[in-house]
């Protein structure tokens, strides 16, 4: 990378696409310290940290909580670090039809997958700004451009974090930080667990490509966007979704 990413914060990094995220920047930036975001289970964010003691640490945060995210951010500063690069990758969906959905189902995919990214980027800015450069890559999805049924509150979640990505870029732009957002389609991780392999096979069928896209696919991406050539990409949106829309 022509600038070294000092410190980069993952959230949800216990899970597939966090981990996948953190090991492609520990295997291709050797100057970077990663910092895994997880709230209790942390069973395989630990074996990254068990490979790399030296450049990678677990870092307990639930993104839903302000006060979580400052002493986050407190605990990084407190060794010497400042967070240059965010990636907001934790969220999780619940679904519902609207008319039977729970008010509980709505508040909780809202607070996990917006709040949180609003939490976060608030949390991390005014260091970024102090440096006069900084890097915020929101994992948003690709139900944020193409809503499916089942998904009011999943999609506007992520809708609306692909609408704090822009409105925030603007902000920052002259500061040297950029804020850009991705939309995975279907990633090759726990979170397709729950097909069967014909349902799979099926949903194959409907994407261009004929499969899923691998962690590492989206993980490069996060990689190029945190990098200093990627300085005049900001307020973009990158659906990684295999040609599906």
């Amino acid at each position: 990378m022509s600038k070294s990413v000092s410190c980069i914060l993952i959230t949800g990094a216990n899970g597939g696409l966090g981990l996948g995220i953190a090991k492609y920047f520990l295997e291709h930036d050797s100057s970077c310290f990663v910092y895994l975001g997880v709230r209790t289970n942390r069973d395989h964010a630990e074996s990254v940290v068990s490979d790399y003691p030296d450049r990678c640490a677990t870092l307990t945060l639930d993104v839903t909580s302000e006060s979580a995210w400052k002493q986050a951010v407190t605990e990084v500063e407190a060794s010497g670090r400042k967070v240059t690069v965010l990636v907001n990758n934790a969220g999780n969906h619940d679904d519902h039809l609207l008319a039977t959905m729970p008010k509980s189902s709505w508040d909780q995919v809202i607070d996990t997958n917006l709040n949180a990214a609003f939490m976060g980027s608030q949390a991390v800015i005014r260091g970024m700004m102090t440096e006069r450069f900084g890097r915020i890559i929101n994992i948003a999805s690709l139900s944020a451009l193409l809503a499916p049924m089942g998904q009011t509150n999943y999609a506007a979640a992520k809708a609306g974090v692909v609408a704090m990505t822009q409105s925030l870029a603007k902000e920052v732009a002259r500061m040297g930080i950029t804020v850009n957002a991705l939309c995975p389609g279907y990633i090759e991780t726990s979170a397709l667990d729950h097909m069967s392999a014909d349902q799979a096979k099926a949903l194959k069928k409907s994407i261009p490509m004929r499969r899923f896209g691998r962690a590492s696919e989206v993980a490069s991406a996060v990689f190029f966007l945190a990098n200093a050539d990627a300085a005049y990409i900001t307020g973009s949106t990158l659906k990684i979704d295999g040609g599906i829309f």
